[in-house]
């Protein structure tokens, strides 16, 4: 899994309500491909593999909003992103178990990400 530092120093700092599920989302989007990358960008933190994939609204309390900047373009049959807009989706978790029944969805948009990003 290649967890970054900085990101684990981000979110100490931070003191988010939801940093336990904000980090269980993240271990399942690193554990889905050893590929995916992650870093600090827009002060949030963000997961990339040959580009930006998505990024954490640490704004939102109340759940765990994770922003797909170019979600449009991820072929997304599990029904995991949400919006209609020009480019960007967004992927809602609202507790642990939400997380849980959500994680093959979840890690079906990372590899569809991915497939997306290598041309397949």
């Amino acid at each position: 899994m290649n967890k970054n530092p900085d990101v684990d120093t981000y979110l100490e700092k931070k003191q988010h309500v939801l940093t336990a599920e904000i980090q269980r989302v993240r271990e399942i989007i690193l554990a889905t491909d050893e590929r995916m990358e992650e870093t600090i960008k827009w002060s949030s933190p963000t997961f990339m593999y040959k580009g930006n994939m998505a990024s954490f609204f640490m704004n939102a309390t109340k759940l765990v909003s994770l922003m797909f900047h170019k979600g449009a373009t991820i072929p997304d049959e599990t029904g995991l992103l949400e919006g209609d807009g020009k480019e960007a989706r967004t992927a809602r978790f609202y507790d642990m178990n939400d997380i849980e029944s959500k994680k093959e969805l979840l890690e079906t948009v990372v590899r569809s990400w991915i497939a997306t990003q290598d041309g397949e």
